[in-house]
């Protein structure tokens, strides 16, 4: 397996390809994803509210996590030109201010015909799971 650090054309790209992105997730982040998004659930946002929740504490928007396969695959691995055909997710636990988050694409499977490319995506916190899923994107180039 090697790490793509870099923008790879579609007839250059393997199985077990894979690129990393790690991300803290602070108070600026949060509060602009709350407005990028409208999601203003106070879970996010409210000490107060968060402290009586079953997470004890604010937790991040779980899409600010999920964002970061998207910046990998524009930038890095396929890069320049790709386009989502889809994506799933699995919520697996909560992601806190102050965490760090790896995001890792892995390739996993390659439809030379159609031009797709199929990804295991995961979010890690403290080496524990925090997201997972399967992405296919379209890749022209």
């Amino acid at each position: 397996m090697r790490e793509i650090i870099k923008s790879v054309a579609f007839n250059d790209i393997q199985l077990g390809d894979y690129a990393c992105l790690a991300r803290v997730i602070d108070e600026e982040t949060v509060s602009v994803f709350a407005e990028l998004s409208g999601d203003k659930n106070p879970v996010h946002l409210d000490e107060d509210f968060a402290a009586a929740s079953r997470f004890k504490r604010r937790i991040a928007h779980g899409l600010i996590s999920a964002s970061y396969f998207s910046a990998l695959f524009g930038t890095k691995l396929p890069g320049v030109g790709c386009v989502y055909v889809s994506q799933n997710l699995n919520f697996k636990r909560p992601v806190y201010l102050g965490d760090e988050v790896l995001a890792t694409v892995t390739v996993e499977k390659i439809d030379t015909i159609a031009r797709k490319v199929f990804f295991k995506t995961v979010c890690k916190v403290n080496n524990k799971t925090v997201i997972d899923g399967e992405a296919v994107l379209y890749v022209p180039y």
